[in-house]
């Protein structure tokens, strides 16, 4: 589940050159404040799953609302 739902937003991102010494800029635009940069592109794509994973981490901490992302859903356990 965790791991189809970073696929999913991960295919969402959206790549840009900026002029920066990390020159390439990522961010899911489904997911407020995700984002990341990177010497290359590939470089960005893994610091943006890492701020991913982060963001969601943060989220399911503080029970914060995780939107569904290409179908794939994350929801914080139920404790008994």
């Amino acid at each position: 589940m965790l791991f189809e739902c970073i696929r999913a937003a991960i295919s969402k991102a959206v790549y840009e050159v900026i002029d920066d010494e990390e020159p390439y800029y990522g961010e899911v635009f489904d997911l407020k404040g995700v984002w990341a940069t990177g010497k290359t592109q590939e470089e960005c794509r893994e610091n943006l799953r890492m701020a991913l994973e982060d963001w969601i981490a943060f989220s399911l901490r503080f029970n914060l609302p995780i939107p569904v992302i290409e179908g794939q859903a994350i929801k914080a356990p139920v404790e008994a």
